[in-house]
């Protein structure tokens, strides 16, 4: 079972980068052949920095590594280190209706909220196909927001096998229910695009300012029971807390004297006391960037090893 993730390196990653796509990644990494790519090229479509989206790109690899990525088990990776993906990408466009990638979620809701529409911006279901299919994926963990994208992934690989033979695999999405959506500090789905997160490395007085003044709760009075299951504050917190945690806070919000702000406290003591790890790991190996970049060198020798035979199949495939 081949296993593939990416994420895009445009912008300081964040709890529901973490939740949605990085933790899941990291558990599957001992169930099956895992692949994970820095998506740089993505990044492109809102990062016109290059200093800005080299820093990103690092910062990356370092918080997976952080994390606890392990390169023995994933072959981890930049996706520029991997241009085989944009020939393969370009052999898709030509099979790829038009109204597929009109009707995708993602471009419309992106460029309501005043996001500059370009055509990478466009055509980025096509790209994240070509980064799929490259590498015969299996698996594919994803937030729900991306679930169209996956579903994208599959009618294109469809059709090109359809009318050239069975090069592809077809791709499943893994989307696990209890962190499908993390919310942001203002209730709305946690994105960089949006300005609401809580960064996973930011320093402790950006964590508690996010955690303490920018999360958005309701005016109910200290007094008062409260709805944990409509608090933005509950639902970041339960992601953390074991079952017993869980019920000991619900119980709170239903009982009486227990406030918002006691709510983010706890929220913020949890949230230190499950990075304190990562944050140490990730010190060190800022001091050994050496290392960092051999271990993506390697991944992406092994990724290309695998990209190469896939495009060689379709660019015979196609007549070329």
């Amino acid at each position: 079972m081949r296993i593939l993730s990416g994420v895009q390196s445009s912008g300081k990653l964040h709890l529901g980068n973490y939740f949605g796509m990085m933790r899941p990644a990291l558990q599957l990494q001992e169930k099956g052949d895992a692949y994970l790519f820095i998506a740089n090229y993505h990044a492109l479509t809102s990062v016109h920095d290059s200093e800005k989206l080299r820093q990103d790109t690092l910062d990356v690899a370092l918080d997976f590594l952080a994390c606890g990525l392990d390169p023995e088990r994933t072959v981890f990776f930049r996706q520029s280190d991997v241009p085989e993906v944009h020939e393969l990408a370009w052999l898709l466009s030509t099979i790829t209706p038009m109204g597929l990638l009109e009707r995708c979620h993602s471009y419309k809701d992106k460029t309501a909220k005043g996001i500059a529409a370009n055509h990478a911006l466009f055509a980025y279901p096509v790209l994240m196909a070509s980064d799929i299919l490259i590498y015969q994926s299996n698996i594919v963990p994803v937030g729900r927001d991306q679930k169209q994208h996956l579903e994208v992934t599959r009618d294109i690989a469809i059709k090109f096998n359809n009318e050239f033979g069975e090069i592809f695999t077809l791709p499943e999405a893994y989307i696990p229910s209890e962190v499908a959506v993390v919310p942001g500090v203002d209730g709305q789905k946690m994105s960089k695009s949006y300005g609401n997160t809580i960064n996973l490395f930011g320093s402790p007085k950006e964590t508690k300012t996010a955690i303490m003044k920018k999360i958005v709760t309701d005016s109910t009075p200290l007094e008062d029971p409260k709805d944990p299951d409509s608090c933005n504050v509950f639902a970041l917190y339960k992601l953390f807390a074991n079952e017993e945690q869980r019920a000991e806070m619900e119980a709170n919000y239903r009982g009486s004297n227990y406030g918002y702000g006691h709510a983010k406290k706890a929220l913020l003591n949890i949230f230190n006391e499950s990075f304190a790890p990562f944050r140490e790991k990730r010190e060190e190996l800022s001091n050994n960037l050496d290392y960092v970049e051999e271990v993506l060198q390697k991944g992406a020798e092994k990724a290309r090893a695998t990209a190469t035979l896939t495009l060689d199949k379709a660019r015979s495939a196609v007549g070329l």
